[in-house]
């Protein structure tokens, strides 16, 4: 039986003679476990913009870099991240602009002064602030997350780290 937590990666790019093909077809492997089992399984990133996607079947598998939080300077990080019910999530700030996909379940957003439950099929585009997130259900929640590198606002203390090559 498959995992439930997996998450099916298909990424596209060029053979040497540029013809359009399918280079990866396969569950995405690089995870991050919390101690409170959520998982964020990194599904891309890339470490500049505008980014590289040069032709060729031997690229970099930028799903495979160790990263922290926020995604490399000037770049993106892409995860799908599976939060079980009952989860609370530190409050936390990134110098980042966050595309966020509710894929399936509920989750609560909360920020410094109010709390938005979202659910499946729900948007939310996080600029910057302090924010938690709260799985107050009882089912796990599915989130894909896009972060975005942006400038410094210069409020609190922002999460910070950059990426290692794996």
């Amino acid at each position: 039986m498959i995992d439930p937590r997996s998450v099916r990666r298909v990424v596209t790019g060029h053979d040497a003679n540029r013809t359009a093909k399918i280079l990866i077809d396969a569950a995405a492997s690089n995870k991050r476990i919390s101690k409170s089992g959520g998982v964020a399984t990194l599904i891309w990133c890339t470490d500049r913009t505008p980014a590289d996607i040069s032709a060729g079947e031997n690229i970099e598998d930028m799903g495979a870099r160790v990263l922290g939080t926020p995604p490399p300077p000037n770049g993106t990080r892409f995860t799908v991240n599976d939060i079980p019910p009952g989860r609370t999530g530190p409050m936390h700030r990134t110098e980042t602009i966050d595309y966020v996909i509710v894929l399936s379940g509920e989750i609560d957003m909360e920020t410094d002064d109010s709390t938005i439950k979202l659910k499946a099929g729900d948007v939310l585009v996080q600029r910057g602030t302090n924010h938690a997130w709260i799985n107050r259900g009882t089912e796990p929640a599915r989130v894909a997350f896009i972060l975005i590198d942006a400038k410094p606002l210069g409020i609190g203390h922002p999460v910070t780290g950059g990426a290692t090559v794996r």
